[in-house]
């Protein structure tokens, strides 16, 4: 599973990022300043950096440079409201692949991550069931089963997220006209179409245990 480092001083932006990213089945970490930066990176290591460039201690611009000097080749996207073309110019001469500006949309950034960095054949597994989150397919005893766009939806979230509850909430967001019910019913076929088995953690939400 593809793990992230995300650095993001504004906390909020952060949070929701982190979440965001997390929904899509990414393993992420955070930094704040970009002295964390290099606590973290020296015990674990990382698929890809995100990082901002105006935040505390050590910018953004710095913190590649350091890691690319110190030999780290890990691929890093720089998140940013600098929109002057030295400025891009210097986060692509630093290292940096690819440059997203602020505000942006995070379906963005989760298409160039999956377009750029996630390999197609990263495969997540639940007993008899193979369910590709890039191409968002599953199969069942190497059977392809065709799902609809909620169910399919609803599958991706709760794979993604095997071990921790999904909250109702973010499971409706998936439906055309959501409601606790219509969520059941949804739930319900889906456990029924796959033989799968998905628990109702009560006043939360649901979630797939791994096996």
């Amino acid at each position: 599973m593809m793990k992230i480092l995300l650095l993001e001083d504004d906390q909020i932006l952060c949070a929701s990022l982190k979440e965001f990213l997390e929904l899509e089945g990414y393993v992420v970490d955070v930094a704040h300043r970009g002295t964390e930066v290099f606590d973290l990176t020296f015990t674990q290591k990382y698929d890809l950096y995100i990082l901002d460039i105006n935040v505390p201690d050590v910018d953004g611009f710095d913190v590649l440079r350091e890691l690319k000097d110190a030999g780290d080749t890990t691929p890093a996207i720089y998140i940013t409201a600098l929109t002057d073309i030295n400025s891009i110019s210097k986060g692509f001469a630093i290292g940096a692949d690819d440059y997203i500006k602020k505000p942006f949309n995070p379906e963005e950034l989760v298409i160039r991550i999956k377009s750029k960095y996630q390999k197609e054949d990263e495969c997540i597994y639940y007993r008899d069931l193979c369910y590709n989150p890039y191409m968002k397919t599953v199969e069942k005893n190497t059977q392809l089963i065709a799902l609809g766009e909620v169910q399919q939806n609803l599958l991706h979230a709760l794979m993604m997220n095997q071990n921790k509850i999904v909250e109702s909430f973010t499971l409706m967001e998936c439906l055309e006209n959501p409601s606790a019910n219509a969520l059941r019913v949804n739930i319900a076929k889906l456990k029924n179409k796959l033989d799968i088995e998905i628990k109702n953690i009560r006043g939360q939400g649901y979630m797939i245990e791994k096996v």
